[in-house]
């Protein structure tokens, strides 16, 4: 169950990410609501966000019974949520500046390069080598999927300080024990609201956006959050290390709902990390 987990939080993820990254381009088609950051202030998408995340995590961790949480387990969450809300603040800015094809591959790749060497280097993490396999080849399949060209050079900075909130969410966030249920989740959605509420006050005055673009960036936040507890879950059955890279494939669902839905023209580069992902979901499920 551990790599289907891990790749319905990636499914989770893949729907949320089009809501911020779809389309660049003025008069765009973009999938399930399109560039949220663009249309309105980059602040608001992730206060909102994660207002939208606190609830049904709260909900959900009183619907699933805990046979006991330390507080510890609130701890590791509270630092997984401070990862969240620096990663979603960073990202969205980048997004809102125009730098999707840096900030989004750089983050993806960068942030699994860093939760895995962490979950090896600090955490006792042994990937088989059929595992280590599959995390080689998700390096570039993520770039090449994600659409990364390295131009663009002033998204470098929200790209790699997205990069280490995500790796800080994932690695925080594995170290709960599993009888703790899902309030770590939900203790790391307090945290992100937390942190983020001071750029919120600051921002206040562009915090007022139509009812409409306010309830996708709620929705955008429960999906995030939905992705969060599939991780954990995952987390607890697997090696940490694999779960994230198998959580962080989801910049390839956008580019496979375009092909099958929209048909769209997929470019060669993409072409090869479609290829990579799928060589690599099979590579990490049976390592």
């Amino acid at each position: 169950m551990g790599p289907l987990l891990a790749l319905a939080s990636a499914v989770c993820y893949g729907i949320v990410v089009p809501q911020l990254s779809a389309s660049l381009e003025p008069g765009g088609a973009p999938i399930a609501g399109g560039l949220l950051s663009r249309r309105t202030h980059f602040a608001a998408v992730t206060f909102l966000g994660q207002i939208g995340g606190l609830l049904p995590a709260l909900a959900a961790a009183l619907l699933l019974p805990a046979d006991g949480v330390r507080s510890a387990d609130l701890l590791w969450g509270a630092l997984s949520g401070v990862g969240s809300g620096t990663a979603m603040h960073c990202l969205n800015r980048g997004l809102s500046r125009g730098a999707m094809s840096v900030v989004v591959p750089l983050s993806a790749v960068t942030g699994v390069a860093l939760s895995v060497l962490c979950g090896v280097l600090l955490l006792g993490d042994r990937p088989t080598p059929l595992a280590w396999v599959g995390i080689a080849v998700t390096v570039p399949a993520l770039w090449f999927v994600a659409g990364g060209d390295g131009d663009g050079g002033g998204g470098v900075p929200d790209g790699l300080l997205a990069s280490a909130g995500v790796a800080v969410q994932y690695i925080a966030l594995a170290q709960a024990d599993a009888a703790s249920g899902l309030w770590p989740v939900a203790a790391g959605r307090v945290a992100a609201v937390l942190v983020l509420l001071p750029g919120a006050v600051r921002h206040a005055r562009r915090l007022r956006i139509p009812a409409g673009r306010c309830a996708e960036a709620l929705l955008v936040g429960a999906g995030a959050a939905l992705g969060l507890v599939l991780y954990l879950l995952a987390a607890q059955r697997q090696l940490p290390a694999v779960t994230v890279v198998l959580a962080s494939l989801c910049p390839a669902l956008p580019v496979v709902l375009g092909l099958a839905l929209l048909h769209e023209r997929v470019t060669r580069r993409q072409s090869a990390g479609l290829l990579g992902a799928a060589v690599a979901t099979v590579l990490l499920t049976l390592g």
